[in-house]
């Protein structure tokens, strides 16, 4: 089993504000090996113009590449955002052992909250996973990025409006 990291948290925080500075939804990811960073991630949907570009396929990609395999065998993975299905499916692919999620997500957490994928017993690896760490960082910040694009849409829809 392996232990929880503030650190590595901090780190996959870190990653989220990267996301939220260019207008993405702020979430963050970071792999860890042997006490090391190996992968990190942030949410480049937009940016990319491609749905699959979330903060934990991100961060895995580059630990792939740097371990020259898609097998991700003894890593942890550090996200601020509990998963959802593509990215948990992602995580048990790549045979990542252990998944420490920030906070919850209502609408679309495939960990705890809409569904308990890691769970399945057809699924051919099992990954560990505990959430809410460092949780209300992640809340916080995903508060924020919301509020500031919901006052941007008012302010787009009133001056659109104008002379009307």
């Amino acid at each position: 089993m392996s232990k929880f990291s503030e650190k590595y948290m901090q780190l996959a925080i870190d990653e989220a504000k990267k996301a939220f500075k260019i207008d993405e939804v702020p979430v963050g990811a970071v792999i860890v090996k042997e006490d090391k960073v190996i992968g990190r991630g942030y949410n480049t949907v937009i940016k990319n113009n491609s749905i699959i570009h979330h903060a934990e396929i991100n961060a895995i990609n580059e630990a792939s590449e740097i371990l020259g395999n898609y097998r991700l065998v003894n890593c942890q993975i550090y996200v601020t955002l509990e998963p959802c299905h593509m990215c948990a499916k992602a995580i048990v692919d790549t045979r990542l052992d252990y998944l420490f999620f920030g906070a919850r997500e209502p609408k679309s957490g495939s960990i705890e909250s809409v569904d308990k994928f890691l769970e399945n017993k057809f699924l051919n690896h099992k990954v560990n996973y505990s959430g809410g760490h460092m949780e209300l960082q992640s809340i916080e910040m995903l508060k924020k990025f919301f509020k500031s694009r919901r006052r941007s849409n008012n302010v787009h829809l009133s001056s659109s409006h104008i002379g009307q």
